[in-house]
């Protein structure tokens, strides 16, 4: 994934708010009593700090001084695989794009596609070194930047295409920028020491516990465009400028983090999302109004551990919840563990909530262990709620446990199994799942819908048929071999599945695998993709109907392009190529915005 799967994360089970006494306290509890003086006396010393203004800022100072000389960061170096990880910088002012090989669709869209992904601020992840230990951020960490391609026609009909990108100017981004260096210190991976110590520093000394980096998705409601990253608020985007814009609370009613994958209820028009946190209430299940002004339903899951959930699906009745063991926990900070894990040993399910129901109200289904970052789509069958996701083994996110070595964790993954049948290789293999959930018995079937040769993930649809029975879903395909010799996710195709075709003479009798038929679109060697998306044709009827959109990058040449694929004519030549006036990075999800007559 990246972010993300790609993937984006909760980096420390915290909304990312000023660190209020009832914060505290919530915090004080979740820690062993080992630890709770230590914690009576930090909370005595805030009080005291907010007797004055002058006197906060005075302590500020003296942490910012503190912070300075006990702390160093360090760069993480790039392996010359990696080059395309490095950041890069904003390019002003739109740029035409005037080299096109063959042509643009009549019929593609007047609009923009943007995808959203990772871009350190300064030069690249960091680590910190302390007489506390050592912090790193993580692959799918760095400041948000949005890559933007715009299409618009001119009176005489013909393309005018122009490229533009730009940061997401979040809270903890314009605090940076401020002063031109890092300032937060990484918490998520390290010694469990030094990340007690960060986030605890970081709370006092700037008023959140970690960075909202806004930089795994970017998704549009009732006319707005919003980047979000599971963390926090998404925050609005200006369309056609990419201005960062206020955060988005729906007028004061939803105060936690947002998950990077809301979806639009089949019909309403209503936006569906949760929050989970570190602290309880760990999960929240929210429904927003089609016009995004009012929260219409709000519902505490009341789970007993706070896990990371990067998507939420939804049918013509249901939302269907991921409860995976990728588990935040601090009493595991204490006990000298990481903060964020995949616990193989624990359980996972599925819950089918009613659109407005309530914890009580959510049927859970126990299905085999998984991690599931990405949802392709959800739909009632009869009695049957089905689930198709990309599923694995492991998560991705966080990596490996600290101290292993993160680049042979990360390879060994992306490796497809030995041929003598040893499967201590391609446990981040990723694939497409189905899981049949009975409503009425309890009943739980699942099969994997791809074969074990390659890994999928970052799926999409078209999403006109989000929350229905669909025929088509399309996913990105990681080059094993790129991958496990880099160390890092490297998409070499995009694939089309069609679910309503079963490959017989590959499915066996009382297996769970039941392959459908796939298509797939190969880039050139050493040419990686990010931030696929459908584009529906205008006047399309069925389904499949319209295009592939995609950014690429060709690490032989150093250039990046936009391919334009037929969807119906999946495994032919791109329609289009557009190559851009700079390197993108690779990133994690994008968005095509139909925007017509913009001229």
């Amino acid at each position: 994934m990246a972010a993300f799967s790609c993937v984006s994360l909760q980096l420390n089970g915290s909304v990312l708010k000023p660190f209020a006494s009832e914060s505290f306290d919530r915090l004080k509890t979740s820690l062993s009593s080992t630890f709770k003086p230590f914690f009576n006396e930090l909370h005595q010393l805030q009080m005291k700090i907010d007797v004055s203004q002058s006197m906060k800022n005075t302590s500020r100072k003296m942490l910012d001084a503190f912070v300075d000389s006990a702390f160093q960061f360090v760069d993480q170096p790039l392996l010359p695989s990696q080059s395309n990880l490095a950041p890069v910088e904003e390019i002003g002012e739109a740029v035409n794009v005037n080299s096109i090989e063959g042509e643009i669709p009549v019929d593609f869209p007047e609009g923009v596609y943007i995808r959203n992904g990772s871009n350190p601020l300064f030069g690249g992840l960091k680590s910190t070194v302390s007489s506390f230990g050592k912090t790193s951020q993580i692959w799918v960490e760095g400041e948000g930047m949005l890559h933007a391609l715009y299409f618009r026609k001119n009176a005489s009909g013909n393309w005018i295409v122009s490229y533009k990108n730009k940061f997401v100017e979040s809270e903890s981004f314009k605090i940076e920028k401020e002063r031109n260096m890092p300032v937060f210190l990484p918490n998520l991976e390290g010694d469990s020491l030094a990340i007690l110590a960060s986030n605890l520093i970081n709370a006092l000394r700037l008023g959140t516990i970690a960075k909202h980096y806004q930089n795994v998705n970017i998704f549009l409601h009732s006319g707005k465009l919003y980047a979000t990253g599971d963390n926090y608020l998404p925050q609005e985007v200006g369309i056609s400028t990419l201005e960062s814009l206020d955060y988005w609370d729906v007028n004061g009613a939803w105060d936690r983090p947002f998950t990077s994958h809301p979806k639009k209820a089949p019909g309403s028009g209503e936006l569906v999302m949760l929050g989970f946190d570190g602290m309880k209430p760990y999960c929240v299940v929210g429904v927003i109004s089609a016009d995004g002004e009012k929260l219409l339903h709000k519902a505490d899951l009341k789970f007993n551990r706070s896990v990371l959930n990067h998507d939420i699906g939804v049918t013509q009745n249901y939302n269907v919840i991921i409860d995976h063991p990728l588990i935040v926990d601090i009493t595991r900070v204490i006990k000298g563990g990481q903060l964020m894990k995949y616990e193989e040993k624990e359980t996972a399910r599925i819950g089918v909530m009613p659109r407005y129901g309530s914890a009580e109200s959510v049927k859970w289904f126990e299905v085999e262990p998984n991690c599931t970052f990405h949802i392709v789509n959800c739909f009632e069958d009869s009695n049957e709620v089905v689930v198709r996701g990309c599923k694995a083994v492991t998560s991705i996110i966080p990596g490996p446990d600290w101290g292993q070595d993160k680049f042979e964790w990360f390879s060994k993954g992306f490796k497809s199994d030995d041929a003598d049948g040893l499967t201590e290789n391609g446990y981040l293999l990723h694939r497409v799942h189905e899981w049949r959930l009975n409503v009425v018995t309890g009943e739980v079937k699942e099969k994997y819908l791809t074969g074990a040769d390659c890994s999928m993930d970052f799926p999409f649809i078209n999403e006109d048929v989000t929350g229905l029975k669909h025929k088509y879903g399309y996913t990105q395909v990681i080059d094993s071999l790129a991958s496990s010799i880099s160390g890092i996710c490297k998409y070499g195709s995009v694939a089309k599945l069609h679910f309503n075709e079963e490959m017989s003479a590959f499915s066996k009798e009382g297996s769970n695998e039941q392959p459908v038929k796939a298509e797939y679109h190969k880039f050139p060697e050493n040419t990686f993709c990010t931030g696929s998306t459908f584009v529906p044709k205008q006047g399309g009827v069925e389904e499949d109907d319209g295009l592939i959109i995609t950014f690429v990058h060709n690490e032989e040449r150093n250039v990046s392009q936009v391919y334009i694929i037929d969807a119906k004519k999946f495994e032919s030549d791109p329609i289009a190529i557009l190559t851009l006036p700079q390197r993108v990075p690779y990133g994690h999800h994008g968005v095509f915005v139909s925007m017509p007559n913009q001229a």
